[in-house]
């Protein structure tokens, strides 16, 4: 087994084991948690995960092991871009199914936590009809499925992939203006992961 090989099966495998627990995890935290919050709001919304009767934020849990299983994905890919197309294909899914999955999260889950969460506490200016609070948490939960079946997606490909041979052929070399976009691409997706660690643990 080549060096290249065995580094992709072990960016492989941790993106496994820690995507398999964090989807149990979330579906956990959605039909438990989520569902006490979300069953009768607004009045429902005092039993939101935050506070100081929530000495543990869900996101100490989730925010790491997102962030893990997002550079997992893109070390095996990195790892692997010379194999063929066809098996490379299975590395680049997971990895763009687990940043889209971040970029939701970030862009819609944390405005409509913050939103909950004001309207919770009363807060000046916070929204306050119940309408639209009640709409507000329908949106969270449908959205959380999404993200729940993105993740399971990206745990099932990966499977798949660990179950396959490592080709033991090579792609052909990327030209210049790939090699510079897939420089750039890594980069972005190295410095979001920052953000997202940095502004979630905040």
């Amino acid at each position: 087994m080549s060096f290249r090989s065995r580094i992709t099966r072990f960016f492989l495998w941790i993106m496994v084991l820690a995507t398999g627990p964090l989807v149990g995890a979330k579906i956990f935290d959605l039909l438990v948690l989520v569902g006490a919050w979300s069953a009768d709001p607004p009045r429902s919304l005092r039993l939101l995960p935050y506070g100081d009767n929530w000495p543990v934020d869900t996101g100490e849990f989730f925010i790491p092991g997102s962030a893990a299983t997002l550079l997992a994905s893109l070390g095996a890919l990195i790892a692997g871009w010379t194999t063929p197309w066809r098996y490379r294909a299975q590395l680049v899914a997971p990895a763009l199914i687990i940043l889209l999955t971040l970029a939701i999260t970030v862009t819609v889950f944390w405005p409509l936590n913050s939103a909950l969460w004001h309207a919770s506490i009363h807060s000046p200016g916070a929204e306050q009809d119940p309408a639209k609070i009640i709409a507000m948490v329908r949106e969270w939960v449908r959205l959380d499925w999404v993200r729940i079946a993105l993740a399971a997606i990206a745990f099932i490909v990966s499977v798949n992939t660990l179950s396959q041979p490592y080709p033991a052929t090579r792609a052909s070399p990327d030209s210049p203006p790939v090699r510079a976009a897939v420089f750039a691409g890594v980069g972005g997706i190295i410095a979001f992961v920052a953000y997202f660690l940095i502004r979630g643990l905040a």
